[in-house]
């Protein structure tokens, strides 16, 4: 193998703020010696941009504080000059409407980051669902040497005994209370149990489903994905991560060395495998479209039907992250795709995705199934199509009660979140459990921002008679740590006049898994007489970042990016910066 070409000194990015002989360069070295630091900390080095998402208000990333120390350790080690950027940090529990509508924010501001400053390469910190491919996105478009370090999922919850699951166990009780089958204190001791350490969601959600995804395309150290956050290992890690960027810019590897149609495929492979969250479809397209690679929803349509899924995890299996780890974590699980993924592809520690899982091994078979033994032999998503979503929607057949995989009944329609509020647990609601459930306005605009609001509650006093499960439908997301009979990402969405704006009580909704389609059964000439009764509702906002989201965003099924931030939008103004 033919060794990487190695930088000159001169040839690194920052030598056009520090090593040229003039009036700025003197600037910069002057206001980094007032920062207290020697010429020699950075002369003829690397400047290494550490983009930190850390933030009082993100208790997924609390340990970052410590983390971010422990990358500088390696960037020094290794010769190179850290810098710390703190960035918009997207706290999944916390920010409203949702953190989907700043994702592209983040992905802006982490591009124009890199743009503005003496930055040769960089490491992004992040896990917390929108973090990763906000960061993702913005580094892909600047394509500077770049090495993702994700946060890690948290430990395990503990309730009576047992393992509680974030969000799963959260949807889970909560129904229990609602049913009134457990009491307050129960639901206090859920709180008090459910989130008791630093890192992202335990399950197979958002989080986990991301930086996996991450560590797929080869973004990532080998096995950094799967460590839990509090482990003595996820400290290493990340100065490994700190050590590893250095030698990355001066081979000069880059993001579009990395980031191929094929390692997109591996990554939705292994996606489907793990038995990961609906919201990695909207993620991954938008962060292929910005390596220039088409990725669309038959793709991931076409994978799904032929990838089993091995993770017994929560929200479709048993186990939990933490248990992932200790069976061996996802360099094992890939072991179990022979045959399913591109060994060669390039990835950040310099060697092939092959060559990365060399020698992993499998310690528990429940938790990381094999082929003969998959919870799914296939279809851990699966893409809808049909009257109710032209442009597709999404659906995760594993995570649902398989009754429901072909089933007809009547709409109950809400014509946006707070009309459901109001009206879900009122005794007066016309609902059987063989309802169809329908919310509109809660897309990419609608809502805005298409928040996780698509496990759509079951009506009290359906769960009251015991039903757990029933067909929902809707133009939002939803958490990828949340379950059931949930039809997703309708595209378009309501708000922009899409089929599902023209639903209206009693319609009667097929859902069918295997043929893949979502259809109204409703004629033609209804259809069009209620488009043209249509109205489109008012704008959501009328200033700030909002206007500028609503005036670009794109619908589900091209990723929710704005259109002025993808490839072949590019101009010549919106390259690197005129140093004077």
């Amino acid at each position: 193998m033919t060794p990487p070409r190695k930088k000159t000194p001169e040839e690194l990015r920052s030598h056009r703020w520090y090593g040229v002989k003039d009036l700025r360069a003197f600037g910069h070295r002057s206001r980094t010696a007032q920062m207290g630091f020697h010429r020699d900390d950075y002369a003829g080095k690397p400047v290494i941009a550490i983009i930190n998402t850390w933030s009082d208000i993100n208790s997924c990333h609390t340990h970052f504080k410590q983390r971010v120390e422990e990358v500088k350790r390696g960037i020094w080690q290794a010769g190179g000059f850290p810098v710390e950027m703190p960035a918009m940090s997207l706290a999944e529990p916390f920010q409203k409407p949702t953190t989907m509508l700043f994702r592209n924010l983040l992905a802006m501001e982490t591009e124009e980051l890199l743009r503005s400053y003496p930055a040769d390469g960089c490491v992004l910190m992040g896990g917390c669902d929108k973090t990763t491919p906000a960061l993702i996105m913005g580094a892909v478009s600047m394509d500077l040497p770049t090495i993702f370090m994700p946060a890690g999922p948290m430990l395990r919850g503990d309730y009576k005994g047992g393992f509680l699951g974030s969000g799963s166990d959260t949807w889970k009780y909560w129904a229990e209370l609602r049913a009134g089958n457990i009491g307050e204190q129960d639901w206090r001791d859920v709180e008090d149990g459910i989130a008791r350490s630093p890192g992202h969601c335990m399950t197979m959600g958002t989080a986990s489903t991301m930086t996996s995804a991450a560590e797929v395309l080869g973004l990532t150290l080998p096995g950094a994905a799967s460590i839990p956050a509090p482990d003595s290992r996820h400290a290493q890690m990340a100065s490994l991560t700190g050590r590893r960027i250095v030698d990355m810019v001066w081979e000069d590897l880059k993001p579009s060395d990395i980031l191929t149609a094929k390692s997109f495929d591996n990554a939705v492979t292994a996606v489907l495998a793990l038995g990961g969250s609906t919201n990695a479809i909207v993620h991954l397209i938008a962060m292929a479209r910005r390596a220039g690679i088409a990725l669309d929803l038959a793709r991931f349509d076409a994978l799904a039907r032929e990838t089993p899924v091995l993770a017994n995890l929560r929200p479709s299996g048993k186990y939990l992250m933490e248990d992932f780890f200790y069976a061996g974590g996802l360099r094992a699980l890939l072991t179990r795709l022979p045959g399913l993924l591109d060994l060669g592809q390039t990835t950040v520690s310099g060697r092939t995705l092959g060559e990365n899982i060399e020698g992993a091994q499998v310690f528990d078979d429940d938790v990381i199934r094999t082929r003969e033994n998959a919870l799914l032999q296939s279809g851990g998503l699966a893409v809808l199509t049909g009257n109710l979503a032209p442009q597709g929607a999404v659906i995760k057949p594993a995570a649902m009660e398989q009754r429901l995989r072909k089933h007809t009944g009547p709409a109950v329609v809400f014509k946006d979140y707070a009309d459901m509020a109001a009206r879900i647990d009122s005794p007066d609601l016309a609902v059987t459990a063989d309802s169809v459930i329908v919310l509109q306005s809660a897309g990419p605009q609608g809502a805005p921002g298409m928040p996780e609001w698509g496990q759509l509650p079951i009506p009290q006093k359906l769960l009251k008679e015991g039903v757990r499960d029933m067909v929902r439908i809707s133009d939002a997301r939803m958490s990828g740590t949340s379950y059931g009979a949930c039809v997703l990402h309708v595209t378009p969405e309501s708000h922009v006049g899409g089929p599902l704006a023209l639903v209206r009580d009693g319609d009667l909704v097929t859902l069918d898994v295997d043929a893949r389609r979502i259809d109204m059964q409703v004629d033609d000439a209804e259809l069009a007489r209620r488009r043209i009764a249509w109205q489109a509702p008012p704008e959501k906002f009328s200033r700030g970042y909002g206007v500028l989201y609503l005036k670009h965003v794109g619908q589900a099924d091209t990723g929710c990016d704005f259109d002025f931030l993808e490839p072949e939008s590019k101009t010549a103004s919106s390259g690197e910066p005129e140093i004077h």
